[in-house]
């Protein structure tokens, strides 16, 4: 059988687990923690980063800190997880979608000027599959309306973006936030777990604050302050020294990781580019200013009906390729809160986007087998 995901295990986690145990320090912000906190600011020269229990929360944390009211309006691309619109919908804002770009499911940028109101306060890019956005664009239209930037780079760990000034940036150090996923799923793993990146030093206190259940906890703990209270909104946002442990395994392998990982993805390219015009479908699009950090490999099928075929003449095979998000400008709970615009390519890359099986472990001839089960 040849399933959509395996966790890869690095071999390090559970010791690096028994490490954290016997330090005797397994709630938040221990030894580990620090630890993945130091690794992300030196590879990526994020300016403040801290780890949350999943991308979820992260999201969460970045709409208290732009401080979002009840009727403020914010713009995220329809084909998305919920999460991206439930963080903000907590805080009673409007969700206004945009659609995708015909060529990738990145949010269409071309579109979003016409969604500005005099309400909007932020532009929540996500960067769908590790593919950068066309960040220039969104970050001079929240320029130009004053408004926020955080990037959804759940999937984006290890991925760039170029500007039009040559400047080659991690993708999550563009906007005034970023949230970032360590599931099961992702390139690399914690089981569920998240991370803040703040971008904008104006945040930096106050994230810490939110994180800590609205306390200035940490402040104290660095000896900074004689007591601690409650000083602010916030969460039991931080994820124990266990969790960090899991990670900071996977991030010590993050090179050998991505370069498996970018291997399988260009052995899918190669056995499948060429019959595309033939079978009816795409495959995927990088813009020129973006890299592959080699998240997935999808296809997308020209309607329902040609995936739902191919799904099955898969599973007969024993290989389960999975579609993935519905249109959220559909979904029960929001379609009647919607505007009622037609978003045309978010509901074709809901009818006819298919992930092929991608982990680490997945052999040459695992991925032979989904090729040639495909042509």
């Amino acid at each position: 059988m040849i399933g959509f995901n395996k966790p890869f295990f690095t071999g390090k986690e559970t010791e690096y687990i028994r490490i954290a145990v016997a330090s005797g320090k397994i709630s938040g912000d221990g030894m580990f923690t620090e630890k993945c906190h130091s690794f992300f600011r030196e590879k990526f020269g994020f300016l403040k980063v801290l780890l949350t229990t999943s991308c979820t929360d992260a999201l969460e944390m970045a709409a208290l800190l732009i401080d979002i009211q009840p009727g403020d309006e914010v713009i995220i691309p329809s084909f998305t997880f919920v999460s991206t619109a439930n963080a903000f919908t907590l805080r009673g804002a409007k969700i206004v979608f945009a659609d995708s770009n015909p060529l990738n499911p990145n949010i269409d940028v071309a579109t979003l000027e016409s969604l500005i109101t005099d309400r909007t306060r932020a532009i929540v890019p996500v960067h769908y599959a590790g593919v950068a956005c066309d960040m220039d664009g969104i970050m001079a239209l929240a320029e130009r309306y004053g408004l926020f930037v955080i990037e959804d780079a759940a999937q984006a760990i290890d991925s760039y973006y170029t500007g039009a000034d040559g400047r080659k940036r991690p993708l999550g150090s563009i906007g005034h936030l970023s949230a970032f996923s360590f599931h099961e799923t992702k390139n690399v793993i914690s089981g569920e777990g998240g991370m803040l990146v703040i971008n904008d030093p104006r945040f930096a206190d106050r994230a810490e604050i939110i994180r800590e259940k609205g306390t200035n906890r940490s402040a104290f703990f660095r000896g900074e302050i004689n007591k601690y209270g409650w000083v602010d909104l916030g969460s039991s946002f931080l994820p124990s020294d266990i969790i960090a442990a899991f990670l900071y395994a996977q991030l010590e392998n993050l090179d050998k990781i991505q370069e498996k990982r970018k291997k399988v993805w260009n052995m899918y390219w190669e056995g499948l580019k060429h019959m595309g015009t033939k079978i009816k479908f795409k495959l995927p699009y990088i813009p020129d200013y973006a890299t592959n950090n080699a998240h997935m490999f999808y296809l997308v099928c020209d309607n329902a009906e040609d995936r739902k075929a191919l799904i099955g003449l898969c599973e007969k095979e024993n290989i389960f390729p999975v579609s993935h998000y519905l249109s959220l400008h559909v979904s029960s709970y929001y379609r009647h809160k919607h505007d009622g615009r037609t978003i045309v390519h978010a509901d074709r890359y809901t009818d006819g986007l298919l992930r092929l099986p991608f982990y680490y472990e997945l052999s040459d001839e695992d991925i032979d087998s989904v090729i040639n089960c495909i042509a």
